[in-house]
């Protein structure tokens, strides 16, 4: 019984210690002297260790390459929020798979709460550029060849319900 109440406190304790934590990313994206429409982009929080990456938030650019991303999770220590891009601008048709370049978003970013309080402008990238470290994402999903937006815009299809699949998926890229 005494074991019991010991494991019951420190639970307790775990989740008092959780803390939402929230973040938004903003900007444009260009293909060379046009707008980079349709392309899809992700809010990551990387977690190091056992504990899976969350995904906060995804869509697409819209027709002038501009997008808004926002989203928050639970964590015991302040998050590592990161903007992904996975894009085919200036590629090769001879490459499999999609460009997949990833930024570090500052700290100064976050807020406490659910909904993000402060939104970080990361500006007008031309996606012509090659970035370091940059990587490929070979695989997609039947659920995101459906079509425009297909997993993204349908309010009775969960966030929850993709975040697995997406982690998956999104681990499966090569250097």
């Amino acid at each position: 019984m005494n074991k019991l109440f010991i494991l019951l406190v420190a639970l307790f304790g775990l989740t008092v210690a959780m803390r939402d934590q929230s973040i938004a990313v903003k900007g444009r994206l260009l293909c060379g002297n046009g707008p980079a429409a349709n392309v899809r982009v992700k809010l990551w929080e990387e977690d190091t260790g056992p504990d899976p990456d969350d995904l906060l938030d995804q869509g697409y650019t819209d027709a002038n390459g501009e997008f808004m991303l926002q989203g928050g999770t639970a964590e015991l220590t302040p998050i590592d929020p990161v903007f992904k891009v996975y894009h085919k601008c200036d590629d090769s048709k001879l490459k499999p798979g999609a460009r997949k370049v990833k930024f570090a978003l500052p700290k100064s970013y976050i807020t406490s709460g659910k909904v993000a309080k402060k939104t970080f402008d990361i500006g007008v990238l031309n996606l012509e550029t090659v970035f370091a470290k940059e990587e490929r994402e070979l695989l997609v999903s039947r659920r995101r060849r459906g079509g425009f937006n297909a997993d993204y815009m349908d309010p009775d299809n969960s966030k929850e319900e993709s975040k697995s699949s997406e982690e998956t998926e999104d681990k499966k890229t090569v250097v």
